[in-house]
């Protein structure tokens, strides 16, 4: 039986649990039509009630992509010249945890933190692709 996509997903990262979701977005423009995509990955720090939310958010721009219909991928976001992840796959959330981690989000904070994934994203996939000593 396929995996639901919109069903969260368990992740165990230096011995603490993950759950984590993707979701995209749009906000709507004065005539109603949708604008301005973003892809949304949101990691909760488990169990639930020991940490905020980590919202790492992918927003379309000039010379970057997220998913909005095809030739992409649904989880495909990246440079149009340069590094790239699909957040569909769990060593690409564990990369962008661990940058994450590194540049200091702390799981245990009560609040809800958001963080640009375009900041995060060459470290995470040069970790990924195992060109890093380091996620910083």
């Amino acid at each position: 039986m396929p995996r639901h996509l919109k069903k969260p997903r368990r992740l165990v990262a230096d011995g603490r649990v993950y759950m984590w979701s993707m979701r995209h977005s749009h906000r709507r423009d004065h005539d109603g039509r949708p604008v301005d995509c973003r892809q949304t990955l949101t990691l909760f720090p488990q169990p639930a009630g020991t940490g905020g939310p980590l919202r790492i958010v992918f927003a379309a721009g000039p010379g970057r992509y997220v998913p909005s219909g095809g030739p992409l991928g649904s989880g495909d976001v990246g440079f149009i010249q340069g590094a790239d992840l699909n957040l569909h796959e769990p060593g690409a959330v564990r990369a962008l945890l661990d940058v994450a981690l590194a540049r200091g989000w702390q799981p245990g904070e009560r609040r809800a933190v958001e963080a640009d994934g375009w900041h995060l994203l060459e470290a995470a996939a040069a970790a990924r692709a195992g060109n890093a000593t380091s996620p910083s």
